[in-house]
C-alpha cells in the first residue's frame, strides 16, 4: 500500500503549495491510525529536502514518486520510492530511507548497529544503510513480479540534517558492507544523491513501477517450519530488520559476555503474534551453538519441537534433535549446567512438570537456575490453559531471587496476518480483550465468515492444494471420542444441521502442521500454537457467543476432555467470579491465537449465529 503516489511534477507541486503533509497524513490516518506531531513534522521537513533533490531537470518529470510504501506481508514502510527506467530500458526502483539525525556513535561488537538520539533518548538502532538494504531485501523476498520481471532495486539512505564526514563514526569501516549495498548521503551530499538517482532513473515511467511493487504478485510466504533446517545450517533465510536486529545483537553480546564471566543474566522479549519471536529464537540458537556454547531451544508445547525435529530429519541433520527440550527438563538441573537456554512461547510455562504435574517446583525458576543466560520470548495474551503461569512479572521475580541481571525488550514488527497490526488490534477489540477503537476491519487481509462449515472446509482444502500450508482448527468444544479408535466412521466434531463431520488430529500425529492430508483433520490450540500457515480456517464453538451487544464466554460449553480448563468448576465453587474471569481470559486468548495463525487469511464459521452476524457486520465482505 502506498500512502502517497504521483509523478515528480505532482510531488513538487504538492510541496510548493504546502499540500504534501496534509495529503500524506490524511491517507496515513485512514490506514494506520493517528499520526503524531513528530511524524507530521518529519514529513514536512523531509519532503522539502526531497523536493530540493528532485529539482534537477535531468531527473525525469514523469518518474514515479511514492511516500510511505507498506512492504507486503509486513508492518514496515519505506519512506520514499522513485520509479522509472535506466539507460538499458530496464525498470528501476530507487528506495530512499530518510533520517533527521545529526550525530551518532558506532557500536562496537554489534553488527549493523549505531547509537543515536531518537524517540527522546539515545538508543542502539540499525545503521541507515542496513535498514535500507533489508527493506529492499523484503521487497525482493515477497514480490514475485519484481523477481520475474527483473525490476532493479537500488536502496540508499538520506540523512539530510547530518553533515557527513569521511571519518564520521557512521562511516566506520565496520559498516562498509552495508554502505556499499545502500549508499548513504548527508546534508552535504544533495548533488551526490541526485547523481545516484540519475544513474538508475534516466526515463520516467508514469508510476508504472510503483504499480508493480504495490500490486505485484506476492510470493508464497517463508515459514519458519519450512526454513528451520536451513537456518540451523547457517543459511540466510530471514534478514532481521530494525528492532529484531537490535535485540538479536544485544542478546548475542550480553549472552557471550555472561557465559565467559560465568555470571547469571535473564533477557525477556515481549512480542505479539507474528512479530518474529520464533525466528529470532532459532537464529540465536544457531549463533550460540556456532560459538560452542551449550545451548537449547525450550518450549512447553511439543508441537513446534516435533515439527522442527521432523524438518531436521528430512535434511539428514537428526543429530541436532537434542537441541530441543521440553520446559520440564530442568527439574533436577544443577546451577549453570547450561550456557544458554532460549525459551520460546514462555507464556505457556507451568509451575509443576511431569505427566501428573508432580515434579519440580516451578519451571521458570528451574530454567533460570539451569543456565548462565536465559532468554524468554513471551506474549501474555497467548496463555491458553489454567496451568500457564508464564508472565513478565513472574520471570522478573525469579530472576531477582537468583541474583540475575534482567534485560527487557519488545518486538513490534508484524510479519503475519499480511503484516497488519490493524488486524490484531481489530481482533482484540471485537473479542473485547482490550479497547483499540479498531471496530471495522478494512485492511488487505483475507478474512471471511462462512454460514456453512462445509463451505469453510472446502475453501481451506482448495487453498491447501497450492502448497500444503492451510489448515482447519477449532475451539475445544467437542469431545475427543475418536481417541484410540482406528475407525474412519468415528468423528469428534459434528454439526448435525449441516451434516458436517470431522475428527480431531489429537494423538494421530505429532507433526500435523506439515503432514500431507492433515487438512482433513482439525487441529486445536495445542497442535498449532507457535506455528503458522498461509490460511487458517477456524471453527468457533459455543464457548464464545454474542449476546446483548457484547462478547460472552461460557466455559460450560467446553468439551469434558478439555484439559486447558481442568479445575475450573472446583474453583467456581470457591470463587465464581474469579473462575469466570480466568475462563473468559483463556477462551478469548485461545480464539485470538487460533485466528492469528494465518499469514494471508483467516476463515471462520461460528456455531453462534449472532456472533456470525456480528462479525459480518463489521467487515467488508
Amino acid at each position: 500500500m502506498l500512502v502517497y503516489e504521483g509523478i515528480k511534477t505532482e510531488f513538487i507541486n504538492d510541496v510548493d503549495l504546502n499540500l504534501i503533509t496534509d495529503k500524506i497524513s490524511e491517507k496515513y490516518k485512514a490506514h494506520f491510525g493517528r499520526s503524531g506531531d513528530s511524524q507530521i513534522n518529519s514529513w514536512t521537513e523531509s519532503m522539502l529536502r526531497m523536493r530540493g533533490v528532485l529539482a534537477d531537470p535531468e531527473i525525469p518529470n514523469n518518474c514515479g514518486v511514492a511516500i510511505e510504501y507498506n512492504i507486503p506481508t509486513t508492518s514496515k514502510r519505506i519512506d520514499f520510492v522513485l520509479s522509472g527506467f535506466n539507460n538499458e530500458e530496464r525498470e528501476s526502483i530507487v528506495i530512499v530511507e530518510l533520517k533527521q539525525w545529526q550525530h551518532c556513535k558506532a557500536v562496537e561488537g554489534k553488527d549493523g548497529l549505531v547509537n543515536t538520539f531518537t524517540g527522546h533518548a539515545n538508543r542502539d538502532v540499525t545503521h541507515p544503510s542496513y535498514q535500507a538494504w533489508t527493506y529492499a531485501s523484503l521487497i525482493e523476498s515477497f514480490n514475485q513480479t519484481v523477481q520475474d520481471e527483473n525490476i532493479e532495486l537500488h536502496p540508499c539512505a538520506f540523512l539530510h540534517n547530518y553533515n557527513l564526514r569521511p571519518n564520521d563514526p557512521i562511516n566506520s569501516s565496520q559498516y562498509k558492507i552495508y554502505i556499499d549495498a545502500a549508499p548513504m548521503f548527508g546534508s552535504n551530499g544533495f548533488a551526490d544523491l541526485r547523481k545516484f538517482i540519475k544513474t538508475y532513473i534516466t526515463k520516467g515511467d508514469n508510476r508504472e513501477g510503483l504499480y508493480k511493487i504495490e500490486n505485484g504478485k506476492i510470493k508464497p510466504s517463508k515459514m519458519l517450519q519450512d526454513s528451520f533446517a536451513s537456518v540451523l545450517k547457517g543459511n540466510k533465510e530471514f534478514n532481521m530488520i530494525d528492532e529484531q536486529k537490535v535485540i538479536y545483537e544485544d542478546i548475542i553480546s550480553l549472552g557471550t559476555s555472561c557465559v565467559y564471566r560465568n555470571d547469571k543474566e535473564v533477557y525477556v522479549v515481549e512480542g505479539g503474534p507474528g512479530t518474529g519471536k520464533s525466528v529470532l529464537a532459532i537464529q540465536l540458537l544457531n549463533a550460540f551453538n556456532k560459538q560452542g556454547f551449550t545451548s537449547f531451544y525450550v518450549t512447553k508445547n511439543s508441537a513446534p519441537r516435533n515439527v522442527f525435529a521432523s524438518k531436521l530429519k528430512i535434511s539428514k541433520m537428526s543429530y541436532m534433535n537434542n537441541l530441543f527440550k521440553g520446559s520440564g527438563s530442568f527439574t533436577e538441573a544443577e546451577k549453570n549446567t547450561c550456557n544458554i537456554l532460549i525459551v520460546d512461547e514462555a507464556h505457556r510455562l507451568n509451575e509443576k512438570s511431569g505427566l501428573f504435574s508432580n515434579m519440580g517446583e516451578n519451571q521458570i525458576k528451574e530454567i533460570i537456575n539451569a543456565a548462565n543466560f536465559s532468554v524468554f520470548f513471551i506474549d501474555e495474551s497467548q496463555k491458553v490453559t489454567l496451568k500457564d503461569i508464564g508472565s513478565v512479572d513472574e520471570i522478573t521475580r525469579f530472576a531477582k531471587e537468583a541474583g540475575a541481571t534482567i534485560h527487557y525488550a519488545k518486538l513490534e514488527s508484524q510479519f503475519r496476518c499480511n503484516g497488519s497490526d490493524g488486524y490484531l488490534a481489530w481482533l482484540d477489540h471485537i473479542l473485547e480483550i482490550r479497547d483499540t477503537a479498531n471496530y471495522y476491519l478494512d485492511i488487505d487481509y483475507d478474512f471471511r465468515v462462512f454460514d456453512d462449515p462445509n463451505e469453510l472446509r472446502d475453501a481451506i482444502i482448495e487453498k491447501n492444494k497450492i502448497n500444503n500450508k492451510s489448515r482447519i482448527v477449532a475451539g475445544y468444544c467437542w469431545n475427543w471420542i475418536s481417541e484410540g479408535k482406528n475407525n474412519p466412521d468415528v468423528y469428534d466434531i459434528e454439526i448435525p444441521e449441516y451434516d458436517f463431520k470431522m475428527s480431531w488430529n489429537l494423538g494421530n500425529t505429532s507433526t500435523w502442521a506439515i503432514d500431507e492430508d492433515s487438512v482433513q483433520e482439525a487441529g486445536c490450540i495445542h497442535t498449532c500454537q507457535g506455528l503458522e500457515f498461509d490460511y487458517v480456517g477456524v471453527i468457533i464453538g459455543n464457548d464464545i457467543r454474542y449476546e446483548n451487544g457484547h462478547i460472552v464466554t461460557d466455559y460450560t460449553k467446553r468439551a469434558s476432555t478439555d484439559q486447558s480448563l481442568k479445575g475450573i468448576k472446583t474453583l467456581a465453587r470457591k470463587d465464581k467470579k474469579q473462575a469466570e474471569e480466568l475462563a473468559d481470559e483463556i477462551i478469548k486468548n485461545t480464539y485470538r491465537t487460533l485466528m492469528t495463525r494465518g499469514m494471508k487469511g483467516c476463515y471462520v464459521y461460528c456455531e453462534d449465529k449472532e456472533l456470525s452476524k456480528y462479525l459480518k457486520n463489521i467487515i467488508k465482505q
